[in-house]
């Protein structure tokens, strides 16, 4: 009798988070008690309504970001939500009949997705009613009767074992290994670790549904991604055949054109981290515009011509620049109109280009228009009617605001955008950064901001804090920053660099942090710290170090790495044990933060190694972390455990928990609170 042959393995279950249903809620425009109006606002992220008269768009005037809307060239702004949940983004629909928004419960990492009347009436929830789930906002369908949004299902509701992914199930697609010195991803799903601790959170099923905000028509699946980390609907061609689908982890993002009928995907390219709206169909869904980095150092636009059925028949580069990311890509609702940002050494440079289509030939790109900005950085562009533009602004020393483009040539700043006047107290003007580069220890350049302290003689030596951005891909660019004006006004300067990983200077600069290429990376803060006391001045015996998110990670990492170097620290938000953040995060943050960092089995020892409690017995420099109390993104755990382990060592340290925040400070009260304290801390420790 034949041996028998073993079965085939089970197949996993694909789970589909359920399709949500629009849930009426009580009108909420306007404010339910008086309240204290910020004069020192911010207005940021604007979405235009189908003529370009009005805007609906994101403003903290009230202490904490909530949605407004008014006139473009008018006072006249309406509060159209006053819950005290955070609002993230905002899309006006292109029929005009409703604004979709985004909201953070509580201020924490979970996101739900509502929509409300542009008069206030009608506020319903359309996903994410669920306190584990995470709703996220996609594209409009171009006819306005439908909005995307992307579901992630509870994590409870994934096949489990014990609850516990098991080594012999089936690898993720998107596990892959890397070449080079950065290779880091296993084939094996996240297993248990030592004593059957989890060696990260098992994560949950992501599903894109078209959503009527009317609650008509029932939703439409577009895609379902049982592991993927991100998935975000960006566009939807005229007829709704095609979608753009922007998915992957951090480092391998890819665009991806979906049939909807089938779910077949046609086609799939490289695209770069940043900005998630990533690309766009042309009105004839025959040419799709894409901001892509595929086989380059930097981002630059394409465009990719399609057949019938989505299929790719050709793909070129149509706007680069040789030594610039293209940051933003923006297409006038008519698909004849592309808008380019380009990061610039940090700022932006803006760019208008008509696209058009000849007979029986690929749609083409015209000349590059610059248009000029007032200030330094953009930070969105929308389309707001024929020929115009609603542009987010930032810089140095402005106060996030929104500006319209008045007939296509001048910027127009919105009369609900604060002052220049009132960024900074009044005497104190705000300090304009000077860009300064230098070489690591390896050779690879490097670069910053320094701000330098108002008031001190040019040479004169001074206390300066090493402030580090998060990411670590995200970039340190000249925006208006209120806790470098904060610690400017006591006499501190700051300097603030892009260590290697971080964006806006290529794709192998991005890179050269991975895996062991993170002990450079270290490397670099003593090589920035040092820098700025070469060409800063800054006071060799008076440097802190300072960081948020991966910053906060690298602050109490070079604490213990460099342990006489500073002479203080500030964590924030930061990661302190790289193998009980995999443990903690949000489970599609685990996923995507593999590549970036290490799998958390295969790479486990050196996850452990990178990890600053791995090191705290060199711990001699006291520190404050802060944390916000429902941050899922990073645990609160990670400063706690930092914090135990220095006081039991003898080490000087605090912990600062805000109340009603996440990984990000969202409102004011809780802002002013962290910049005082941090201030105080930085002022206290770095004295003469």
């Amino acid at each position: 009798m034949p041996a028998q042959e073993p079965a085939p393995p089970e197949p996993r279950e694909t789970h589909r988070a359920a399709a949500p249903a629009p849930v009426p809620l009580p009108e909420a425009e306007g404010p339910r008690d008086a309240v204290t109006r910020l004069r020192a606002h911010g207005c940021w992220y604007p979405s235009a309504d189908p003529d370009g008269t009005e805007a609906a768009f994101i403003c903290d005037r009230g202490g904490v970001p909530q949605l407004w809307a008014g006139p473009v060239d008018g006072e006249g702004v309406r509060l159209l939500d006053s819950s005290p949940d955070p609002v993230k983004e905002v899309s006006w629909s292109p029929d005009g009949r409703w604004i979709a928004y985004t909201t953070a419960p509580g201020g924490g990492e979970h996101s739900r997705v509502l929509c409300v009347r542009p008069d206030g009436t009608g506020r319903r929830l359309l996903a994410g009613a669920d306190p584990d789930t995470s709703a996220y906002l996609g594209c409009w369908a171009r006819d306005g009767s439908a909005v995307a949004v992307t579901l992630a299902a509870p994590a409870a509701s994934r096949p489990q074992r014990d609850g516990l992914w098991q080594p012999s199930d089936p690898a993720p697609a998107h596990w892959t290994a890397r070449d080079g010195r950065a290779t880091l991803l296993g084939t094996t799903a996240h297993a248990p670790g030592p004593g059957g601790t989890p060696a990260a959170r098992t994560g949950a099923g992501l599903s894109a549904y078209l959503i009527d905000p009317d609650g008509l028509a029932s939703p439409v699946l577009l895609a379902t991604e049982p592991d993927a980390p991100t998935l975000r609907v960006c566009d939807l061609t005229a007829d709704g055949r095609l979608a753009l689908l922007r998915r992957g982890p951090r480092g391998r993002r890819e665009a991806v054109v979906r049939r909807v009928v089938d779910t077949a995907t046609t086609f799939t390219l490289p695209v770069a981290d940043g900005d998630q709206w990533i690309g766009r169909f042309s009105p004839d869904g025959r040419t799709l515009w894409l901001r892509s980095d595929a086989g380059r150092e930097y981002a630059a636009l394409f465009a990719v011509a399609l057949d019938a059925d989505g299929t790719a028949l050709g793909t070129r580069v149509v706007a680069e620049r040789a030594d610039s990311d293209l940051d933003l890509l923006t297409l006038a609702h008519d698909g004849r109109t592309a808008v380019l940002a380009w990061n610039v050494r940090g700022a932006s440079e803006l760019d208008v280009v008509e696209t058009s289509a000849r007979p029986g030939a690929p749609d083409t790109t015209g000349p590059l228009r610059p248009v000029p900005l007032p200030h330094e950085v953009v930070t969105r562009i929308t389309a707001a009617g024929a020929g115009r533009l609603l542009l987010a602004l930032s810089g140095s020393q402005r106060r996030p605001g929104v500006w319209w483009a008045h007939e296509g040539v001048s910027l127009l700043r919105t009369p609900w955008s604060a002052r220049d006047e009132d960024t900074v107290p009044p005497g104190r003007p705000p300090v304009r950064p000077v860009l300064t580069r230098l070489t690591a220890r390896d050779g690879l350049p490097l670069g910053g901001w320094y701000y330098r302290a108002p008031g001190r003689a040019p040479q004169e030596p001074a206390p300066c804090v090493v402030h580090l951005h998060g990411g670590p891909e995200d970039q340190e660019r000249p925006v208006f920053d209120p806790l470098y004006h904060e610690l400017l006004g006591r006499g501190l300067d700051v300097f603030a660099p892009d260590v290697r990983g971080s964006g806006g200077h290529g794709r192998s600069f991005v890179d050269a942090d991975l895996g062991t290429g993170r002990f450079a990376a270290l490397d670099d803060v003593a090589d920035c710290a040092a820098h700025a006391v070469t060409a800063g001045p800054a006071d060799p015996t008076r440097l802190a170090v300072m960081g948020r998110s991966y910053g906060g990670y690298l602050t109490f990492a070079s604490l213990v790495w460099h342990p006489d170097l500073f002479r203080t620290g500030v964590a924030v938000c930061g990661m302190s044990d790289l193998l009980t953040f995999f443990a903690g995060t949000e489970p599609w943050i685990a996923e995507s933060a593999a590549h970036k960092y290490g799998h958390p089995e295969r790479d486990r020892e050196l996850l452990r190694t990178l990890s600053p409690m791995s090191r705290i017995d060199a711990l001699r420099a006291p520190l404050l972390a802060v944390h916000g109390e429902h941050d899922t993104n990073v645990p609160p755990g990670e400063s706690e455990q930092f914090v135990r382990a220095a006081r039991e060592r003898g080490v000087p340290a605090e912990l600062l928990v805000l109340r009603d925040e996440g990984h990000d400070f969202l409102r004011a009260e809780n802002r002013r609170l962290f910049r005082r304290a941090a201030g105080d801390w930085m002022e206290r420790h770095l004295r003469p």
